[in-house]
């Protein structure tokens, strides 16, 4: 069943064009390597400061605007490395951590080749905007090592805004800045809470939810289409 009337595009960013999930453990690991080679750390408690970094990090996650973010995850890991060993906080090798997870972290996150070739072809069909949430100076690394401004009409980063997904206002937003009525709209993204959810509450004309992970559904976000990968949306849209 092909979805009909659609004119615009609303993309997630986040594990729908980009597998941030991936990039971030490879982060890990190269944190991890760290510790056992440089700093003695069995693999348990290499494990457990990253087991804590990670704790904090989904916790800390929406961080306000103007916030350094750098500083804030560098005290994150300063905090997981004090709990698992014990000993008095060290910046040093807590800013070294953080700054190896970063940048490991963006050097690998890309958007597929094959994902740049689909949104190139949908892009003389329909409008396309990205719609991220998350901190503007976080999200906006992403998109500019990922150079999505090159394959979008327009991007919306939820933390540069008063609210974010699945808020029915920043999708209003979207809406505004392309020009197109909510029925005429389709949102695709991983997440039934933001993404689903919130395409639901704006009345946009369909919602793509990309479970590659196997997921089961929720009741309260019942997308419109579920695929496992975001390469799928060519076939709803009926196209080739």
């Amino acid at each position: 069943m092909a979805a009909a009337g659609i004119e615009a595009l609303l993309f997630d960013l986040d594990n729908t064009l980009v597998d941030t999930a991936r990039a971030s453990r490879q982060g890990e690991r190269q944190v991890k390597d760290l510790l056992k080679s440089q700093y003695g750390y069995e693999e348990s408690a290499a494990n457990r400061v990253l087991e804590k970094f990670n704790t904090q990090l989904q916790k800390n996650n929406d961080l306000a605007m103007g916030v350094n973010v750098d500083e804030e995850r560098i005290s994150l890991f300063e905090m997981a490395l004090q709990e698992t060993d014990g000993l008095d906080p060290d910046r040093g090798l807590a800013t070294e951590c953080y700054f190896l997870w970063k940048t490991t972290r963006l050097q690998h996150i890309h958007i597929p080749e094959e994902v740049k070739a689909m949104l190139k072809s949908l892009c003389q069909s329909y409008k396309l905007l990205l719609l991220t949430n998350g901190n503007s100076v976080v999200q906006r690394e992403k998109i500019n090592v990922c150079q999505c401004q090159r394959y979008f009409d327009t991007i919306v980063v939820g933390g540069e805004h008063p609210e974010q997904k699945p808020a029915p206002s920043i999708f209003q937003k979207c809406l505004q800045l392309l020009g197109v009525k909510p029925e005429a709209c389709m949102m695709i993204g991983d997440n039934l809470e933001t993404d689903i959810k919130g395409g639901l509450n704006a009345g946009l004309g369909a919602t793509v939810w990309v479970n590659n992970n196997n997921l089961k559904c929720q009741e309260a976000a019942m997308p419109d289409f579920t695929v496992k990968s975001v390469l799928e949306v060519m076939d709803i849209l009926g196209r080739k």
